[in-house]
């Protein structure tokens, strides 16, 4: 079956999206999964990495808006029981 004009355009659309490094505002709130309300708090906050070139409209780096993502990792359990084990072990030989 070939695919309609449509259909193309929009893959070539996301294969674009998908190569950018500068992310426009709607790009970034999309990209990010965030409401436009919420990000634009985040900016305003200066909680998140944003250009204003010009004064008014707002960019984002893909490479620190994935920085920001990964900001606060969760450990996994067997991460933290590690971490413990390792605390433990670096403690009770002090004691001796």
């Amino acid at each position: 079956m070939e695919k309609s004009i449509e259909m193309r355009v929009a893959e070539l659309e996301k294969q674009v999206f998908h190569t950018k490094n500068v992310l426009s505002f709607e790009e970034a709130s999309r990209f990010l999964n965030l409401s436009k309300s919420y990000l634009y708090k985040l900016t305003s906050g200066n909680l998140i990495p944003h250009y204003k070139p010009q004064g008014k409209m707002l960019y984002f780096e893909r490479a620190e808006l994935e920085a920001w993502l990964r900001r606060n990792p969760v450990k996994t359990q067997a991460q933290i029981e590690a971490e413990a084990q390792q605390y433990v072990l670096g403690h009770s030989s002090k004691k001796k």
